[in-house]
């Protein structure tokens, strides 16, 4: 039962996301203005922005907020001792959340067939790629 609600929380924080999205578009009519992010190529045009100017930070700020809130959330579901191993295992030391962001919005142009997924789900997809665990030697358990 104990290792069922680490399991639980972690599906209920990933799909908070979910419960506004589709609420209000990306890109309200006749602006660039971010005012939601539901998909993966969303995101990513928020990481690596072409606008300039007050929008420019706007976008570079929601990717920023969005990359720390997922990586806490992420990182206080995990536990860090038992045989559960993590999704993801990031070199010491870290990306930078900008360095974070341009790699993650770089990952997404080369993988467009995410271009379309959730947001979230796509960012741990990315994460999983780019920083993955060792494998544990064959045979151990």
């Amino acid at each position: 039962m104990r290792t069922m609600i680490p399991a639980a929380a972690l599906a209920a924080c990933l799909a908070l996301p979910a419960f506004g999205q589709g609420a209000a578009p990306a890109t309200p009519p006749g602006s660039d203005r971010v005012t939601d992010v539901t998909t993966v190529s969303e995101l990513a045009d928020m990481c690596a922005p072409r606008t300039t100017g007050v929008h420019r930070l706007e976008a570079i700020a929601y990717c920023q907020g969005y990359l720390t809130a997922s990586g806490q959330i992420y990182t206080s579901l995990t536990p860090t001792t038992g045989t559960r191993r993590p999704l993801v295992c990031l070199t010491s030391p870290g990306p930078t959340v900008a360095e974070a962001g341009i790699a993650f919005a770089n990952w997404a142009a080369q993988n467009p067939q995410f271009a379309s997924e959730r947001a979230v789900d796509g960012l741990l997809r990315f994460a999983q790629a780019t920083y993955p665990c060792p494998v544990a030697a064959r045979g151990v358990r």
